[in-house]
């Protein structure tokens, strides 16, 4: 039964409680640290601890560290000035601390028997739905009722206007859904995949010399799977930056 549950494919996004408190405040005060918490305080410490120790303003020569540091904060940047426009300073810290709690988050997970962060559907959509609601507030506290007229198009014919406003909104509203779903499955799938694929290859290289030379093939296969799922860690973390600074911009310019 153990082993069963071990190796299972959905045992690593399991949300399990580490240390529990109950204590007689209010009736019943439950304090409980999970394992979710537990990443999510390492994943805050290691961006804290590198870009502490990448801080280059008492050092001459800038370490190697520094420098990475100093050209993603530079794409970033770009990135930001070019999709917002006006007013991109006030929103760059926002931008550039999601960047990365997504990007280690997404890295930290790839390491064997980790906890996957950003594959828990609570991390993902509790992010996209606080920033489409925060980027809401803000187009309605900038241009106020006229802000409505974002869900209809210029040039659109009197006829036409409940069915476009009505497709507007709902496409609108898909936002708060789409973009914590994007990085969900993304993470979701490849992880469980690479469960399931080293499952197969634990028992392949445990049933005898020949099949464990044989299983070298898929285990090929499997360190190619790792290296994509590197690279969809910094892939997913830079589109999802794109598409907050995506309808940042709407929400500026308003259109």
């Amino acid at each position: 039964m153990s082993t069963s549950i071990i190796l299972s494919p959905l045992s690593q996004f399991e949300v399990t409680s580490l240390i529990g408190l109950n204590a007689p405040l209010f009736g019943i005060f439950n304090f409980s640290l999970t394992n979710f918490a537990l990443y999510t305080i390492f994943v805050l410490i290691i961006i804290v601890g590198l870009l502490t120790y990448g801080d280059n303003e008492s050092n001459l020569i800038p370490n190697r560290w520094s420098i990475s540091l100093e050209t993603s904060y530079v794409t970033l940047m770009s990135m930001v000035k070019d999709q917002i426009g006006t007013f991109n300073e006030e929103y760059f810290p926002f931008i550039y601390s999601l960047f990365f709690f997504i990007l280690f988050g997404n890295l930290i997970s790839n390491v064997p028997y980790n906890f996957a962060v950003n594959a828990s559907a609570i991390v993902t959509l509790g992010l996209s739905i606080t920033i489409f609601i925060g980027v809401t507030i803000l187009s309605l506290s900038r241009y106020g009722i006229k802000f409505f007229s974002y869900f209809i198009p210029n040039g659109t014919p009197l006829a036409l206007v409940p069915l476009l406003v009505l497709i507007e909104f709902v496409s609108y509203c898909a936002r708060a859904i789409s973009l914590g779903v994007r990085l969900f499955s993304n993470i979701f799938a490849g992880h469980s995949l690479m469960k399931i694929l080293s499952t197969f290859l634990y028992k392949f290289f445990t049933s005898g010399i020949i099949i464990s030379v044989l299983a070298l093939i898929p285990f090929s296969l499997f360190l190619a799977i790792i290296g994509l799922e590197i690279a969809v860690s910094l892939i997913q973390a830079f589109v999802l930056t794109l598409l907050v600074c995506s309808y940042l911009k709407d929400a500026i310019h308003l259109h």
